[in-house]
């Protein structure tokens, strides 16, 4: 009976670790990147819980480009933005909270966000703009080398 009391204070330590180590949880109102499918690379929010493995997104369309639909968590990023939001609010209420909360506008200024509109722009970029980015690092590279030699 001595050794079950240790066993119950480890588990209770665990589960309080537990929920200082995960923050970005599932639940309605969450901002999440699609990794996957046509639609990857856009933002939505959760509006619904389905099940274990699938939840309902929007985006809202007008604002994301993204249709109300059923995903699986898989194919989902979860980021830290959440904004208050009941299960299956409509697309006009989940737009009202998204403009409340700043939610996009505080996406666009996170280092992850910088980095996804980065390399699509660098994706995007033709043979020659290419060319002008390398012309500008070795100028670049230059410059640099000649203030380090001064001092």
């Amino acid at each position: 009976t001595t050794d079950a009391a240790p066993e119950h204070f480890l588990a209770a330590a665990a589960i309080a670790a537990m929920s200082k180590m995960f923050t970005r949880f599932v639940q309605p109102g969450r901002l999440a990147l699609i990794t996957y499918g046509p639609c990857a690379g856009k933002m939505c929010t959760i509006v619904d819980i389905v099940d274990q493995k699938r939840v309902v997104v929007d985006g809202p369309e007008s604002v994301t480009g993204v249709r109300r639909h059923m995903m699986p968590i898989k194919r989902l990023s979860l980021t830290d933005f959440r904004t208050v939001l009941r299960r299956g609010s409509r697309e006009k209420t989940l737009k009202k909270a998204l403009e409340k909360d700043e939610i996009m506008k505080k996406w666009s200024e996170t280092s992850w966000a910088k980095k996804l509109s980065a390399k699509t722009s660098r994706a995007a970029m033709t043979d020659f703009e290419r060319f002008k980015l390398m012309v500008a690092k070795k100028k670049r590279s230059v410059a640099v080398k000649k203030a380090i030699k001064k001092k």
